[in-house]
């Protein structure tokens, strides 16, 4: 093997609406990508229950992702679409990185901290070691590249790191197996049998925040639905949360500069922009000086042109649940046979007997 073959890899949790920030900061860079690449998306649902989740809401909610992938575009049959819990050996090489990552740098994750708040004793085992089981789902593929949006960044780094110690802690056995290709890490040659995944991060705005609070990440666990634009929101739902949107009484400015310390207008803008796939710059070019009374209903109008459609096909094919499971069922299949090529190789590396 003379390289790694190129291969994208992405996922997203199956833990309530999808929003305008899942959509923008992920699953339309998925459709993009599928022209240019092979590409693997997953939805994480072992991931989700690091968190207690209702079952009956996880099977719909996992169901839901999968619409929207599908709505957006994704190809299921040039691609693979599953759903992570499809696919033993996502676990099994978790497991195997447990025994290779280590407490210090699983400690420096911020998002741990987050999430698990003051009460880190109480937190679930599985929320502490979501990295590994994070590197586990891409390298299981041995994927190349992984769209990721900021928060995820430090987790990526923990994915090489891991991929890194595996590695060099084997590259002997690896060069005698001839399962590898050779890497130089620093000066050194090594054989490695795990690609160092780069991150994909792109776009005017890789970070969507809330449509009520400018400094708070849109998210689907905030109290009111006015933050966030859901993607099965109908148009007039669309154009009503956008002109409720949170701004400030000064106009637009002609600059990015001038959008510091404003973080609602910030936030409007780079919606815009991500929307019409245009830089901020461009935005302001259109609008500077301009009231947000004249903003909010041209991003009104953007926005209701580019999800209301999304929003309607989600509903068709949410309404078809044969369908999506079928999808879930046929990809499941193609991933699993090729993590078991990858699972085969790294029993033997680490020497663990079986067939």
């Amino acid at each position: 093997m003379s390289a790694f073959k190129p291969l994208v890899f992405s996922g997203v949790q199956p833990t309530g609406n999808l929003h305008l920030g899942n959509y923008l900061g992920a699953i339309r860079k998925f459709v993009a990508l599928q022209d240019t690449s092979d590409c693997i998306y997953c939805v994480v649902d072992m991931h989700a229950i690091t968190m207690w989740q209702d079952p009956a809401e996880l099977e719909q909610s996992t169901r839901e992702v999968t619409a929207a992938f599908l709505a957006a575009g994704i190809d299921p049959a040039k691609h693979i679409v599953f759903n992570q819990s499809r696919v033993m050996q996502h676990a099994e090489l978790a497991w195997v990185f447990n025994c290779v990552a280590r407490m210090g740098w699983l400690n420096r994750m911020t998002q741990f901290k987050d999430k698990a708040g003051k009460d880190r004793e109480n937190a679930s085992v599985g929320l502490f070691a979501y990295p590994t089981l994070m590197a586990a789902d891409i390298l299981v593929y041995r994927a190349t590249h992984v769209p990721v949006g900021d928060d995820q960044k430090q987790h990526l780094e923990l994915t090489r790191d891991i991929a890194q110690k595996f590695n060099n802690d084997f590259s002997s056995r690896i060069e005698a197996l001839g399962c590898g290709v050779e890497m130089k890490v620093g000066e050194e040659t090594v054989h490695g049998f795990f690609p160092l995944t780069e991150p994909i991060i792109e776009g005017p705005a890789t970070r969507i925040m809330s449509l009520r609070d400018g400094t708070k990440k849109m998210s689907k666990s905030d109290p009111s639905d006015l933050s966030r634009i859901n993607l099965t929101d109908d148009a007039d739902t669309i154009s009503k949360k956008i002109r409720k949107a949170k701004t400030d009484p000064a106009p637009l400015p002609s600059e990015p500069e001038g959008l510091k310390e404003r973080p609602e207008a910030d936030n409007l803008v780079g919606i815009y922009a991500s929307l019409a796939e245009i830089a901020r710059e461009e935005v302001l070019r259109q609008f500077g000086g301009q009231q947000f009374s004249v903003f909010k209903p041209a991003l009104a109008d953007l926005a209701v042109e580019k999800l209301a459609p999304i929003a309607g096909e989600m509903r068709r094919i949410s309404a078809d649940r044969g369908y999506i499971d079928g999808v879930l069922r046929d990809g499941g299949m193609r991933a699993g046979a090729l993590a078991e090529t990858t699972m085969k190789d790294v029993r033997r590396i680490i020497g663990l007997l079986g067939d």
